[in-house]
């Protein structure tokens, strides 16, 4: 494995117990790394720019699966696609070839540790994303660089260490190329993060910094792609903001994108998505009274199966508020909350 090799640790001692998957898994995904292989040797190239072209290729399939796809079974994935880059760590190549594997590998280090953050692994996650770092900086990268930084921003909004996640989210800014994907996305949270402190300017400021970054912004091919900012993660996190800072504006608006992302109107449906969106309106509902419909919205989005453990908090703060409101829901949603996180 890649993170092996740069840091001279075994295997077992990155991942422990829990690398063990299925055979059939494991043999649909070796049949891909297969594939690549013999395009390489056909090409009769150590590496070659047909194989670096598919593990391009695969890194944004990957990136794009991230929002439609349980983190475990996606780190399979990655996993496998990481343990061929290693394989060509040491294959003779050219200098570019070189720096684009290193950014390949960068990538998907990357979002390997995102996965470990979505699980709630931040041990490995931090080890993952160190490996990111250190292959940005030989690749000379800045934007994956400032994508770890940004990651390691939203881990601490995971765990409520705010004012780090500030320093991160700034940080991530300073290094990212101006209005690339990073920057913009570095910039929506920060203000997510003021929100969490209280603080309106600043949280609007923030805001009305990311409209004017994703305006002129067309709708990219693939906007599931996790690592591209477009229209519709904008209007998302506004809605998270808003029902963050306890903005009037939060309900109407998180209608909107909760509408907007279960209909296949402007693209595929985005059931992953929904769920945060619904977890925002719950607590918008919340802020003026409307309990019940909060209740039902905070019980959909509980046992729909699509809530990652990284998000288990905004969960349990909803529930935590509906229960405070001393509603007949509250015994069910906390049911049905202790059964999601004791099978988490």
């Amino acid at each position: 494995m890649l993170y092996c090799r740069v840091f001279d640790v075994r295997e077992a001692e990155l991942f422990g117990d829990d690398t063990g998957n299925s055979a059939q898994s494991s043999t649909r995904f070796g049949d891909e790394i297969e594939a690549m292989e013999l395009a390489r040797r056909v090409a009769a190239s150590d590496v070659g720019n047909e194989t670096l072209d598919r593990l391009e290729l695969a890194v944004d399939d990957l990136a794009t699966a991230y929002p439609q796809t349980p983190p475990a079974d996606l780190l399979e994935r990655v996993r496998q696609h990481l343990s061929y880059v290693s394989h060509l760590v040491d294959a003779k190549k050219t200098l570019t070839e070189h720096r684009r594997l290193l950014t390949v590998g960068g990538w998907l280090s990357l979002l390997a540790s995102t996965c470990h953050i979505d699980l709630r692994e931040f041990g490995t996650a931090a080890t993952w994303l160190r490996t990111a770092a250190q292959l940005a900086r030989h690749a000379e990268h800045p934007e994956i660089a400032a994508w770890c930084l940004e990651t390691e921003a939203w881990q601490a909004v995971t765990t409520g260490d705010y004012r780090r996640a500030l320093t991160l989210t700034q940080g991530a800014q300073v290094i990212a190329p101006r209005k690339s994907s990073a920057y913009i996305q570095a910039t929506a949270q920060e203000g997510r993060v003021w929100a969490r402190l209280g603080a309106g300017p600043e949280t609007r400021d923030a805001l009305n910094r990311v409209a004017r970054l994703v305006s002129p912004l067309p709708m990219p091919e693939r906007s599931e792609h996790h690592y591209r900012y477009d229209p519709s993660k904008s209007d998302a996190y506004i809605a998270t903001t808003l029902s963050w800072l306890g903005d009037s504006a939060a309900e109407p608006y998180a209608r909107q994108v909760l509408a907007r992302l279960e209909s296949a109107a402007d693209g595929p449906r985005r059931p992953r998505r929904a769920v945060s969106a619904r977890l925002d309106l719950s607590l918008a509902l919340l802020a003026s009274d409307q309990t019940d419909e909060a209740a039902h919205l905070t019980l959909t989005a509980v046992t729909s199966g699509l809530l990652v453990p990284s998000n288990y908090w905004r969960a349990r703060e909803v529930i935590n508020s509906i229960e405070a409101h001393d509603v007949p829901q509250g015994a069910e949603l906390r049911e049905a909350y202790r059964e999601l996180s004791t099978f988490a």
